[in-house]
């Protein structure tokens, strides 16, 4: 839709939840102005500005303004939980394929999904591993309910037609096809996968079909980025016909990227918030990039403040990116877990990994997670940089 019309139904929609007029004018006034770099996109009814927040129009939006900028939850707003940790792809900075343990299974998954919920979580992430390689993963999508955004992100393997109706029909709001390169040979190299960039071609064209929100989950090298490349991908996406680029750069959680040349500068961080908002102008794609969500400027890194993730075993992370435990949640409740980790856990301006990697290189021990011990011992010497703009108009008395 054009701009007119799409700022139009944001409004409209926004106003039909009568209860924002209580949250406080300047974090309204921030939220229009964050909101308005985004095109409104109208799919079967529902209005997605991008995909890590719910329609505006449903009910795990109207939680977020009830739960979050009104009653001012403790709890988490996002949460993300890995359904396997198998995977037939080989990523070199895979946050998640060294991890082991028990896996959980499908009962204590739904369990845990329903805490999470009532902790305050109106946005919740399904990855792996291949979390499509989960044979339960519609009965779990399922148990979610209406008033909590479900976005999966899938590398496409083990799709079918009949799977992605049926995950439609349990639920399943967004979906991100990890698609890294526009060139097949090099997109199946990063991947270790031969048939990477043809799987995922025909996953998106499938969840196309069957109408979900479909976007392209890209893991940017700081080498694309430096060689002036992404605007070559990012035509590529468009391509494609997806709602939307959900873009982030390769993040130092994993040994082999322990190293300051490719952890992403600040200057380069910048870069790609302009390129987003250049993109979002002319409205044939919505790009959506990580580091605009979480930069100083807009909502800052909430990783183990509104943000938690657990793994395919139960420990409990910040985020998928920093790879330490605060407990398991067969040992103890998530929320008695989350309570402890954000109480070392401030919002932030910045990324906590990008800042604090060297950290985790001193700690590791050559398993991850990082156990407790050593993750409480680590945060001792973490120093947070200053809130973020929007949690300063949060926490203003």
């Amino acid at each position: 839709m054009g701009k007119f019309r799409s700022n139009f139904a944001l409004v409209k929609s926004l106003l039909a939840n009568i209860r924002i007029i209580r949250v406080k004018p300047s974090i309204n006034w921030f939220l229009a102005k964050y909101m308005g770099k985004f095109n409104l996109v109208d799919i079967g009814g529902q209005f997605f500005i991008h995909s890590h927040l719910p329609s505006v129009n449903s009910k795990a939006f109207t939680r977020f303004i009830n739960e979050h900028l009104l009653a001012r939850t403790l709890g988490p707003s996002h949460a993300q939980i890995s359904l396997t940790n198998a995977c037939p792809q080989n990523c070199r900075y895979c946050y998640n394929k060294d991890r082991s343990g028990e896996l959980l299974n499908t009962a204590e998954i739904k369990q845990l999904i329903q805490e999470l919920k009532e902790m305050g979580v109106f946005w919740l992430g399904f990855t792996g591993g291949e979390p499509l390689l989960n044979k339960d993963i519609v009965e779990i999508i399922e148990s979610v309910g209406d008033n909590c955004a479900i976005k999966l992100f899938t590398s496409g393997c083990n799709l079918t037609e009949q799977l992605a109706a049926e995950l439609k029909k349990a639920g399943l709001l967004y979906v991100s096809v990890s698609l890294d390169h526009w060139e097949e040979k090099e997109h199946d190299r990063i991947r270790g996968y031969k048939g990477a960039f043809q799987t995922a071609l025909k996953a998106i064209d499938i969840f196309k079909s069957v109408g979900v929100h479909v976007s392209v989950s890209a893991v940017l090298s700081r080498e694309m980025l430096q060689k002036n490349q992404v605007e070559e991908f990012l035509k590529f996406l468009i391509s494609l016909d997806i709602h939307e680029a959900w873009l982030s750069e390769t993040k130092p959680t994993v040994e082999a990227l322990w190293n300051e040349d490719s952890v992403i500068t600040e200057e380069e961080r910048l870069s790609l918030v302009r390129l987003q908002d250049k993109y979002n102008k002319e409205e044939r794609i919505t790009i959506n990039y990580l580091g605009h969500f979480e930069g100083g400027e807009h909502f800052g890194c909430n990783a183990g403040n509104k943000m938690v993730y657990i793994d395919a075993f139960g420990e409990v992370s910040p985020c998928v990116f920093t790879p330490m435990t605060f407990g398991n949640v067969r040992d103890k409740s998530v929320q008695a877990i989350f309570s402890e980790m954000k109480e070392r856990f401030p919002s932030e301006s910045c990324c906590f990994i990008n800042q604090n990697y060297e950290l985790v290189k001193k700690f590791y021990k050559g398993q991850f997670p990082i156990n407790k011990e050593d993750t409480l011992e680590m945060m001792k010497e973490v120093r947070f940089s200053p809130l973020s703009e929007f949690s300063r108009l949060y926490y203003k008395r």
